[in-house]
């Protein structure tokens, strides 16, 4: 080292690279950051209670003024509750919703109403399925949320509870003696499901 070069060192700041932030216990590469993970709680049930409201907006377009209208009302009633409640969150932390919300607006509809006209008991039987998927979904997020987002827990906990009323709702309603109620109720699930998994990323 020349005497210029010794100079050059001792005159200026050495940096070194920051050290990379050591990932959370039990994390993979690719896992998303908590951060990250909480946009996609706030995203996917922002969507999901979007879906959940226009299912019940298609079964009381066809079943409204029937024996189960008052019924659907109120659970589509409390669907809107989740919903704007997931707006606000999407506001607060400056997250954008899904990027098919246009998607589900039809998609919800369509399912909603198509399975009211396949007949009460079949309506009652995508209520079952869409929630008992709902149920999981929102069991599986609470195990990501610590005390720090204990609002936000508590509000799903609240939700879930409801999403769970409604599914007994569906099954006390018939539901089971759907036509067809197992490929019904599959085929819906796996659905829901899908919609869940491209929601948190798209």
């Amino acid at each position: 080292m020349t005497p210029l070069d010794a100079h050059t060192l001792e005159g200026s700041a050495v940096t070194t690279p920051a050290a990379p932030r050591p990932r959370p216990r039990g994390a993979l590469p690719g896992d998303p950051t908590p951060r990250q993970r909480l946009a996609r709680i706030c995203r996917v049930d922002h969507a999901g209670e979007y879906g959940a409201k226009r299912i019940y907006e298609g079964q009381i377009a066809v079943m409204g003024k029937g024996r189960h209208g008052d019924t659907l009302r109120h659970m589509a009633q409390q669907e809107l509750e989740h919903l704007r409640y997931f707006e606000g969150q999407l506001a607060r932390r400056h997250v954008r919703p899904t990027a098919l919300q246009p998607f589900w607006h039809v998609a919800g509809f369509l399912l909603g109403a198509g399975t009211a006209l396949l007949g009460e008991r079949a309506a009652m039987a995508c209520t079952v399925a869409v929630e008992e998927v709902i149920d999981g979904h929102y069991e599986a997020q609470l195990k990501h949320l610590g005390p720090e987002e204990a609002e936000l827990r508590d509000s799903i906990v609240r939700f879930q509870a409801e999403e769970v009323e409604h599914r007994d709702i569906g099954l006390a309603n018939g539901a089971e003696q759907a036509p067809g109620y197992g490929l019904l109720r599959a085929a819906i699930k796996a659905g829901t499901r899908a919609a869940i998994w491209v929601a948190e990323r798209v």
